[in-house]
C-alpha cells in the first residue's frame, strides 16, 4: 500500500496531549498516512492509558506500528506481578481499566525491531556495532516468541530480564541470559564498547564525561545498508543525525519536544507542546 506520508515518532511516554498536538501539526489522516512509534509508549506522562489505547487502535486499523521500549516491558512486568510499579510512573489507571488485559496482551505481542521502509530499521535503543542488521532481526525474534507466547512462557521470561549488570555477549550464549542480553541491547543501550559490552549508568548528553573505553553505540562507525532509527536517549534531544543512525527521542516528558521523522525525505517535525 502507498501512503501520502509516513512518520516515525519518538518516545511518547504517555504524553497524550503533546501526542495529539503533534498529530494535528502533521495533519495526520489514518486513512492516508502511517505512523511508526519508537517504543516507550507509556510511563511518566499525564495520560498513559489514553496514549496506549490510541496507539493500539491505530495499529489495529493498519495505520500505525510500534516497537517495544524498556518502559513498555516494565509495564508488562508490573501487570504480571514481576516487579513493583515505579514511583515516578503514572500508569496505575491502566491496571484498573476494564480493558487492561486486552491492552497488555496486545502490547506484549509487539516487536523489538521492525522495518519502516527499505532504507531504515526501527528499534527503541539501538543496534550494537558487533551485530549485523539481519542477525539483529533474528535475535529480536527469539525474545518476541517468548513475550508473545503462553502466559506460562511470559511469566518465566519476565523475572529473568532484569539485572543491574550487563551480560557479555557471545554467539553461543544461551537460555535466559541470552534473552536478557538481547533485550538489553534493543531497549536499554546507550553506551557500549566496540565488542558490545554495555554500560547502564550513563544517561547524560554527549558533552558529559563518559566511562573509560565506552562510547555511544552509534559512534562505533559500522557500515550499514539501513539507517537505524531509535529513541530511548532523551538527553540527545533528537539532535543526532548520522548517515547510519537517527535519534528521535526529543525528551518531551522532560519538558522538551515530541519529534516525528518523515520517512520520504528525513524531515524532522518538532512539537513543543510540553507534556502535562
Amino acid at each position: 500500500m502507498s501512503y501520502r506520508a509516513q512518520y516515525v515518532i519518538g518516545d511518547l511516554q504517555g504524553c497524550y496531549e503533546s501526542y495529539q498536538a503533534l498529530l494535528k501539526k502533521l495533519k495526520f489522516d489514518p486513512k492516508q498516512d502511517r505512523l511508526w512509534f519508537a517504543g516507550d509508549l507509556v510511563a511518566r506522562g499525564e495520560d498513559s492509558l489514553s496514549t496506549l489505547r490510541h496507539v493500539k487502535a491505530l495499529c489495529e486499523k493498519g495505520a500505525a506500528a510500534t516497537v517495544l521500549g524498556n518502559h513498555d516491558l516494565n509495564l508488562i512486568a508490573v501487570w504480571r506481578g514481576v516487579v513493583p510499579a515505579k514511583k515516578k510512573d503514572k500508569t496505575s489507571d491502566i491496571f484498573s481499566a476494564p480493558d487492561c488485559d486486552e491492552l497488555l496482551n496486545w502490547l506484549r505481542k509487539q516487536p523489538l525491531l521492525t522495518f519502516p521502509d527499505k532504507r531504515t530499521v526501527l528499534v527503541h535503543a539501538g543496534i550494537p556495532p558487533h551485530w549485523r542488521i539481519r542477525d539483529a532481526r533474528r535475535y529480536a525474534k527469539e525474545v518476541e516468541v517468548q513475550l508473545s507466547g503462553s502466559m506460562r512462557q511470559l511469566d518465566r521470561l519476565l523475572p529473568n530480564l532484569y539485572s543491574k549488570s550487563a551480560d557479555d555477549w557471545h554467539d553461543d550464549l544461551h537460555g535466559y541470559t541470552r534473552l536478557r542480553a538481547i533485550t538489553n541491547y534493543f531497549t536499554r543501550m546507550r553506551l557500549c564498547k566496540k565488542d558490545g559490552t554495555l554500560e547502564f549508568s550513563f544517561k547524560s548528553s554527549l558533552s558529559d564525561k563518559m566511562p573509560d573505553d565506552f562510547r555511544p553505540w552509534f559512534e562505533w562507525q559500522v557500515p550499514r545498508k539501513r539507517k537505524i532509527l531509535f529513541g530511548h536517549w532523551a538527553a540527545l534531544k533528537a539532535e543526532v543525525d548520522l548517515p547510519y543512525a537517527r535519534a528521535l527521542d526529543g525528551g518531551c516528558v522532560w519538558g522538551n519536544e515530541l519529534v516525528a521523522y518523515r520517512l520520504s525525505d528525513g524531515k524532522i517535525i518538532r512539537c513543543d507542546s510540553h507534556c502535562g
